[in-house]
């Protein structure tokens, strides 16, 4: 797991993932080429977004064969991430949490952590409070005790201190990978 995955070494590996699937899905007559019609760079990695190559030929093709995947930056293995079509960016803590392992860094506790050093222990109490209404004072004095040295909070603490979500987190399938890094990494 020596680079990183460029934009091009992510089409390729979702092409051929497509390539081999669509021999295995059931069609009314001849199975269509796939291609990758689109990609985003996400901090995470590439969504490639594919669809027929008739489709992607001819814009404006109504085409219900259409869906999109993610290519981890890091190892090349693809997910299906559902929720990656949103708007909403929490998919990708998501993703960092449930196929990585990763919690990633709060950006509450970065803020706590700084107004308790520019303003004091009382302004970032006040700012935690106000941006985390479910957490307690108590619960507020171990957060800001636990970020204002640099670390992040316990999970108890930083789920209380998360906005709730207005749906669950959506299933997250590793498809396929990591793949061998070599020449096409990077």
């Amino acid at each position: 797991m020596g680079g990183v995955i460029s934009e091009q070494r992510a089409v390729e590996l979702v092409e051929a993932y497509l390539a081999e699937e669509r021999l295995t899905w059931r069609w009314e007559g001849e199975a269509p080429e796939l291609v990758v019609h689109r990609v985003e760079e996400h901090g995470v990695g590439w969504l490639a977004f594919w669809t027929t190559a008739e489709a992607a030929r001819t814009p404006g093709t109504a085409t219900t064969i259409h869906g999109h995947l993610l290519v981890d930056r890091e190892d090349g293995s693809i997910h299906h991430v559902p929720a990656a079509g949103w708007d909403d960016e929490c998919w990708q803590e998501d993703y960092l949490l449930h196929a990585k392992g990763v919690r990633p860094p709060s950006p509450l506790a970065a803020a706590v952590r700084a107004l308790a050093r520019e303003d004091g222990t009382v302004a970032a109490l006040r700012h935690l409070r106000r941006e985390a209404p479910r957490l307690g004072l108590r619960e507020a004095k171990a957060y800001l005790a636990a970020v204002r040295d640099g670390a992040e909070p316990p999970e108890e603490l930083a789920s209380l201190a998360r906005k709730e979500r207005t749906w669950p987190p959506v299933p997250i399938e590793r498809l396929t990978g990591p793949v061998p890094q070599g020449p096409h990494g990077g």
